[in-house]
């Protein structure tokens, strides 16, 4: 269940690649328990605002904090340290070891994934029946699921997840969303999402990003509601 407390602050971020000014004035409030997600068009910055989180792509102004420490200057596997897990968009899982070796490699301290390997199986029993086929054998579906398992082997306190049904057949949306649902009973989740559909089912909490700004913010029902701000900044009807 979602508390008051906001287990992550993003305010004002401002970030460059390169001399490109991506980020322009990006802000996210994501109370502890919830399920947030960055809404908006293709290219509007929205990955770019995970990977800052991250210190991926570090912010040149604004602040990040994460459980009210800050972490601007930290590098990114210092930030992973903190309990932040992230799920890149094109899942980056280790196509030659096997689904038990991918998820052995995500420890951080010996152990975690016997601690947690029955959450994990329990999540995704795909996983559990493939566990001996390498990575690289999966289905794109069975890959966003590794993917998201290897983020759950530590004890992770926030999830960040950068579009986890780009590609996939309605019916493994299904299974993601029901696994995701589950596993934000245990961790806070953010998410970066295309499909609206899945978005407005998912989540509790929306920000809106157009153009490298955070637009419009606030809760995911209200949202709904609202198809002039929908297709506004969306497109979708």
């Amino acid at each position: 269940m979602a508390s008051s407390e906001a287990i992550l602050e993003v305010k004002d971020i401002h970030t460059f690649i390169g001399q490109f000014h991506i980020l322009e004035g990006v802000s996210v409030s994501l109370p502890r328990g919830s399920i947030g997600v960055l809404l908006g068009r293709n290219g509007a910055g929205k990955t770019t605002t995970l990977r800052t989180i991250m210190g991926i792509t570090p912010p040149r102004s604004g602040e990040v904090r994460f459980e009210g420490q800050r972490l601007n200057s930290m590098r990114s596997f210092s930030v992973a340290r903190m309990g932040i897990g992230y799920v890149p968009e094109h899942r980056a899982i280790f196509k030659g070891l096997t689904v038990r070796e991918n998820l052995h490699i995500a420890e951080r301290r010996s152990g975690d994934f016997t601690r947690k390997a029955d959450l994990i199986f329990d999540l995704f029993p795909d996983l559990k029946r493939l566990v001996h086929l390498p990575g690289g054998n999966l289905s794109g579906g069975q890959q966003q699921m590794l993917a998201i398992a290897r983020a759950l082997v530590p004890d992770n306190r926030l999830l960040l997840i950068d579009e986890p049904s780009e590609g996939l057949a309605p019916v493994i949306i299904e299974q993601l969303m029901h696994a995701i649902r589950r596993l934000s009973e245990q961790t806070t989740v953010l998410l970066v999402e295309q499909n609206f559909r899945m978005a407005s089912q998912l989540a509790d909490r929306y920000t809106i990003i157009d153009e490298g700004q955070s637009a419009v913010a606030g809760d995911m029902r209200d949202l709904v509601k609202d198809q002039a701000l929908i297709q506004r900044y969306l497109g979708v009807a």
